[in-house]
Formats: structure tokens, sequence, C-alpha cells
């Protein structure tokens, strides 16, 4: 028997190739699933089953596209609608791979139809247990995605709680869980950066799993704090129920190289997005005027879902020169498929061709702590559980997520200074504050880590008692 856990980072996220005796089943594949094939064709294997442990938000999965290249047949769980052909499987029905079992395990909470597989060992023994979005490393499947009608989160949260106890929790603790995010996933709230744990070491340590806690508890705990979820999520969502195009099929309608006058000449006849994913530190020195900075070396697919919000929104690439193709992939990983194509000789040709260009000021931490005497206005891009942690004192919280929703805080008649927590979101935030017009957004070079540094006074929304 073989388990290998495919992890993507930029995603968080958990892929499973499973095989036993010649037979292979995937579980929760990306959307490019060549790697796949290869795998079990170089083993001389045959993928028999695409196992999905619910309908994903927060990436277009492969499953559409492995099941027309292999012939083998996508598993959902019980309540699942899909527009193509699936096994709908029923709770507690298993499924053979070689000489090992899967047994779906109806697991509603994060969605109705999520669904966890429990995977039995030659000698038929319940060897790991596959938890998709239900229960994570530390912590569980939020339960805000699902909510349709009269069925509220508290309800979701509800089901969760008996989906953890009456299917989870009654597993032996050396039962291995394999959950489908990691840390950095908006999936949940709490998620350790460990990837594989065991069911014993959940009931030690996740707060989700205490065996003194009520159902009341339960659903109080689970959903407060939950951020709003990003606009792209019901996007995926609706493509992995409805399916999609092929990934190859993508890749070649985007990978279009474009010379700087068609470059220029589509920019300004569409409403197409300039998207530079070069490295922050090239990007502050010289861009395309109007042009978002997110970076292919950040977690870029999931901020690209965050902020640009429309799957169907026309993107123009300037990328590292051969990074086109990577790049395209990636933000096909969340559904963005409409790139019109990439500046040719990337921004190297722009420049050559005497076009106008954009620079971002950035200054060093140092520097702030100068301008912080002067009563310098600093705001902080990062995720609020980092702002409560430790902050500048009377400085804003304005989460990069929510950037719209603080844009008439920024001044448009003074210098302001932006920082996040090493310096690729706060970049971000700066090159949409320049499109909207602020080019009085200066960016802080190494983030709140560069800034602890300095005698720049801080605080605590919490735990202030840790400060040093």
């Amino acid at each position: 028997m073989i388990i290998e856990q495919i992890y993507t980072g930029c995603l968080a996220q958990g892929a499973y190739y499973i095989e036993s005796n010649g037979e292979v089943a995937i579980i929760d594949p990306l959307r490019e699933v060549e790697d796949y094939i290869t795998k079990a064709d170089k083993n001389e294997a045959k993928i028999k089953y695409i196992f999905e442990t619910h309908f994903h938000a927060d990436f277009v999965s492969g499953h559409v596209t492995l099941a027309e290249k292999t012939g083998a047949e996508i598993v959902y769980g019980p309540t699942a609608k899909t527009s193509f052909n699936a096994i709908i499987a029923e709770d507690n029905q298993v499924f053979e791979v070689g000489d090992i079992t899967i047994t779906v395990l109806h697991t509603p909470g994060h969605t109705m139809e999520s669904t966890c597989y429990l995977l039995k060992d030659e000698q038929g023994n319940n060897h790991a247990i596959f938890s998709g979005d239900t229960l994570f490393l530390g912590d569980v499947g939020r339960p805000d995605l699902a909510q349709k009608g009269d069925l509220t989160q508290e309800d979701l949260a509800g089901l969760l709680f008996d989906s953890l106890r009456n299917k989870v929790m009654v597993l032996a603790d050396d039962v291995i869980v394999y959950p489908a995010h990691g840390a950095g996933s908006a999936c949940g709230k709490n998620l350790s950066k460990e990837t594989v744990g065991t069911i014993g070491d959940q009931k030690k340590t996740n707060y989700a799993l205490r065996g003194d806690m009520t159902k009341e508890e339960f659903i109080k705990e689970v959903t407060d704090g939950l951020l709003p979820p990003p606009a792209y999520f019901p996007l995926n969502v609706k493509l992995n129920k409805e399916g999609y195009e092929s990934l190859d099929q993508i890749v070649k309608t985007s990978k279009k190289p474009l010379s700087v006058a068609d470059f220029e000449l589509i920019a300004n006849e569409t409403d197409a997005i300039i998207l530079d994913v070069r490295h922050q530190s090239e990007f502050i020195k010289g861009f395309i005027p109007q042009s978002i900075f997110i970076g292919l070396g950040g977690t870029f697919a999931p901020w690209v879902g965050a902020l640009i919000k429309d799957i169907t929104q026309p993107i123009l690439l300037v990328t590292p020169i051969g990074e086109e193709e990577t790049t395209i992939t990636r933000l096909s990983r969340v559904g963005f498929d409409n790139v019109l194509g990439y500046l040719d000789g990337s921004f190297d040709a722009w420049k050559k061709a005497n076009k106008e260009i954009d620079t971002l000021e950035s200054v060093s931490a140092a520097t702030l702590e100068e301008k912080i005497n002067e009563n310098a206005l600093v705001f902080d891009v990062r995720k609020p559980g980092e702002y409560d942690s430790e902050h500048i004192e009377n400085v804003p919280s304005t989460p990069l997520d929510f950037l719209n929703n603080h844009i008439s805080e920024f001044p448009n008649d003074k210098d302001f200074y932006v920082h996040c927590a090493g310096g690729y979101r706060s970049v971000i935030a700066s090159s949409i504050l320049k499109a909207r017009g602020f080019h009085n957004v200066i960016d802080i070079a190494g983030g709140y880590g560069a800034i602890k540094n300095t005698t720049i006074k801080r605080t605590a929304t919490v735990c202030p008692s840790t400060l040093k």
C-alpha cells in the first residue's frame, strides 16, 4: 500500500495518491492532473476512483479532467448533485482499491455533502481517515460557506458537532488524519502548520474536539471570529459542481506572447487587469502604470482570488521570463481562466520601448522610526489575528483582504506608510492604492519583522502580557 500526500503550499492544500495492488485512488486532486497519471503509469497501476471530500470553494479540483483522461469514476458523498457523471455514494458504502478498502463517512457541517473517507489496510484495520474540510489539524471546517434558505451557520455548526463526535472521534487514537488543508487556508480559522496527525493528537490539542464540550459551546466557538469568505469561493464551487474547460486548453488559449504594441492596445481597449507577478523587489523599481502586483513568490492564487473577485475578469500578465505557463496554471487553480496573453520579453521590453513607467517608494523601518516621531500616518495590512497579537501603537488595522472597505481612510493629500509582516502584502496593497490614484503611498521594506527591531512603540489587542 502506498499513501502519498501531494501538498501545494500556495493553496495550503493536500491531495492524496493511494495505491494498492495495481489500483489507485486519488483524493481531492489539483486541476493539473498529469502528475497523478504519470505516477500511476510509472507503477503500472490504474487510477480507479477519484474521491472528492466536498465541493471545494478555494480551488478548482481536477476530478473532471482526471476522469476524462483515465476513465476513473468520480465519487462524492451523500446529497451531492453534479452536472457530470459521478457516483453519489451512500453513508458507509465501501469501495475496494486493490487489497484495501475505503469507506464513506458522511460528515455534514462544513457543507451538506462533506464526507470523510476511512481507509482500511490489507488486514481490514482502520489505518487513516481523509478528513477533507471536516477536520483539520488544530481546527475544523468553517460552517458558514453552505448556508441556504433557512439553514444558518449555527445549524451547520450543530451538524458538524454531531458528525465529528459520531463519525470521527469514535475512531482509535492511532488512526492517521490526512486533512485537505493546512495553515494559510481560508477554510478554517486556526489550522496547524502540520499536515499529518492522528485522532489521538487531535483529541488532545484541537479546541473543537474537547471531550467536555457541549454542542452550544462548540457552535459558539466555531462560529466566533469568522471573517467573510473570499468572493471567488462560490464561483469555484460552481465550477466544481458543473465542470470546466481542461487546463490543457486553457494554457493553449492563454499562453500568447504579446508585443509591447499589442499589449498596450489590448490594455487600452479592454477592461483587462494588468497583473504583475514578478518579485516585489523588482516591481517597486518599475512597473506599468495601473498594474496590480501579486507575486508568484507568495501565496499567489488565494490572493488573486481574494482581491480580483471575479474569475471571468480579463487579465494581462507581466511575468518573469519563462514563468508564463506556471502563472497561467496557478491562476487556473482558482478558476481564473481568462488570460488574454503576456508581455513578451517581460518588463524589460516595456522599458526598451521607452513607455511610461511607475515606481513605488519603499523605505526602511529605521526611516519609519524617524517619521513616526513626526506623526507619520501608518496603516497595517496584515490579517486581524496578526494585528491583535501585536501592532504599532495607534496604527489602524486595514487588512489586505478587505482593503476596498478602507479606501476612504487613506489620505490623498499627504504621504502615508503601509506595512505587512514581511513586505509581500504591503506591496500588493500599495499597488492597488497606486492604481486607485494614491500616489503618496510608501511601502515599509521588511514589514513588521523589521519594525520589531526598532524602538517604535508597539501594543496588543490581546494578551498584552506577552509583549517584551
